[in-house]
């Protein structure tokens, strides 16, 4: 008699799963198993290309550490000089030069990556050393464009980094931290 029970118990759960499946919502990766690196989407791909922030310096720009790109479209408003023109320029091309190298480096660390699980040939070494690689190469463009934040607010005034705050939305910021600055 108990293992009767067992079976109509097996037998209800069965028929329940299907149900249950049907009501769950899909994964939020559904549709991405056709990438060409499943990791990064199209346009991740196109911005580590192009040597974009992608958010990376996130810590630096909502903290008073403006960003060189942001800066360069907002040069007028800013009131730069020539000469901080410059230097900002500069400091943002040495920046993207940078992150593009490494936007490619980490694109073809992800395919690796990737294509061991397609292939099958993943283990556990092998597994332990790519992503151990992969992690220091996904920090290295990060620095770049944290440093890029931390060239560029040695270089603007208190009133210029406060300008930047509100021009870019981060709300009243007229007292930013006390820094020294390149004049």
């Amino acid at each position: 008699m108990p293992h009767r029970n067992l079976l109509v118990v097996f037998a209800a759960v069965g028929l329940a799963l299907p149900a249950l499946a049907a009501d769950m919502p899909a994964s939020p990766y559904a549709g991405q198993q056709t990438r060409s690196i499943k990791a990064l989407s199209d346009e991740d791909i196109a911005s580590l290309r192009k040597g974009e922030g992608m958010g990376m310096a996130k810590a630096a720009e909502l903290n008073f550490y403006p960003g060189p790109a942001h800066v360069l479209m907002l040069a007028k408003q800013l009131g730069l000089t020539d000469d901080r023109m410059r230097r900002t320029q500069a400091i943002y091309d040495r920046m993207n030069a940078s992150a593009k190298t490494l936007g490619v480096a980490l694109i073809a660390r992800e395919q690796n990556l990737d294509q061991l699980f397609a292939t099958g040939n993943v283990t556990q070494d092998r597994l332990t050393a790519d992503t151990k690689t992969l992690g220091e190469l996904q920090g290295q463009p990060r620095s770049v464009h944290l440093t890029a934040h931390l060239e560029m607010r040695s270089l603007l005034t208190p009133e210029q980094i406060a300008s930047y705050q509100q021009l870019r939305g981060y709300g009243d910021t007229t007292q930013p931290p006390r820094h020294h600055h390149g004049g």
